[in-house]
């Protein structure tokens, strides 16, 4: 099974370096040019993914047409690029890896619902989990969810690319799958602000626990399972990126912290904080379902300007309620 990947940033490289264990081909596409002549040229993706050695069998390329010949394709351009790029894709049967995290702003659709609606007739499966794109790409032992519709699907995948430090664990609920790795993007940027913010760890604990119980609401409401959320691309992404600035959406949450302004901090990233598109959508989609999301929209009105005292002020004065109503 030859495997293309589409996107050319970190996870995209990362998952390339993946396929291509064991010396097997991998054709990787990326929308920059200096991409495709470091990976090309040199075995290393110097903008993405600097210092890390990438196998010899990975081929980029700018051009959607060298895609042709592989058989299972892995998504990775990020969500509000994803329908642009899908819609000048030739997919036929393939089938689609959806490795990309988010809702789609204006549709509030989700990865899986715009590759269906562009690509009816291919195979779609979902892969996310608790992954830093450095640590997957130098074989850190890591674990993910992959959601398929079935396990015809699902066995041919897991020959390909399961490895003893890459596990993958296999679901039928590929909502809930995707609404995990959607969610804690936004809930990251929280924990985010509690750390710029100096607020202590007692406080992103609670943060945790109270945005977990966020999630899980909105997935129950979009069809998701509460035991795929509370499983690898629900808790266990949740718990990675809202404790490290390793994570893209972490980081921009401690600058908001901090009192800078998501203007200037998303102002010359070359990378996606995927959880500043998603947030807005969220609300409306949560707001749509008759979901009370407070913490998703405490990140809203931060990222919109309202000050950081404010914002923590209000979600303190909200009124007692017990735990699991």
């Amino acid at each position: 099974m030859k495997i293309g990947v589409l996107g050319g940033g970190a996870w995209g490289t990362a998952l390339a370096q993946v396929a291509a264990r064991g010396g097997e081909p991998v054709t990787l596409w990326a929308r920059e040019d200096d991409v495709v002549a470091s990976v090309n040229g040199r075995h290393e993706n110097a903008l993405f993914l600097p210092g890390v050695p990438l196998a010899p069998s990975i081929c980029a390329t700018s051009d959607l047409a060298a895609l042709s010949d592989c058989e299972t394709l892995l998504i990775v351009v990020p969500a509000q690029f994803l329908r642009s790029v899908l819609s000048q894709l030739s997919v036929g049967n393939r089938t689609m890896v959806l490795c990309a995290k988010g809702i789609e702003a204006g549709t509030q659709k989700l990865v899986a619902e715009i590759a269906s609606e562009l690509h009816p007739g291919a195979p779609i499966a979902v892969l996310s989990g608790p992954t830093f794109a450095h640590e997957v790409a130098k074989g850190l032992p890591t674990a993910v969810t992959l959601a398929c519709p079935d396990i015809d699907m699902y066995l041919p995948l897991v020959d390909r690319l399961a490895q003893p430090n890459f596990r993958i664990y296999g679901s039928d609920d590929v909502t809930g799958a995707e609404i995990g790795g959607a969610v804690k993007n936004v809930l990251a940027i929280a924990c985010g602000v509690v750390e710029g913010a100096g607020l202590g760890l007692n406080a992103r604990a609670a943060l945790i626990a109270r945005g977990f119980a966020e999630m899980t609401r909105f997935g129950v409401a979009r069809g998701g399972r509460p035991e795929t959320l509370a499983g690898l691309s629900g808790l266990g992404d949740l718990v990675l990126t809202c404790s490290s600035t390793n994570s893209r959406n972490f980081s921009l949450g401690v600058g908001l912290g901090q009192g800078k302004t998501a203007a200037e901090l998303l102002a010359d990233r070359r990378t996606v904080a995927e959880g500043a598109a998603t947030a807005p959508v969220l609300r409306e989609a949560a707001r749509a379902a008759g979901v009370e999301m407070p913490v998703t929209e405490a990140v809203c009105a931060l990222l919109e300007g309202t000050p950081v005292r404010t914002v923590v002020d209000a979600l303190l004065a909200r009124p007692p309620r017990g735990e699991t109503a």
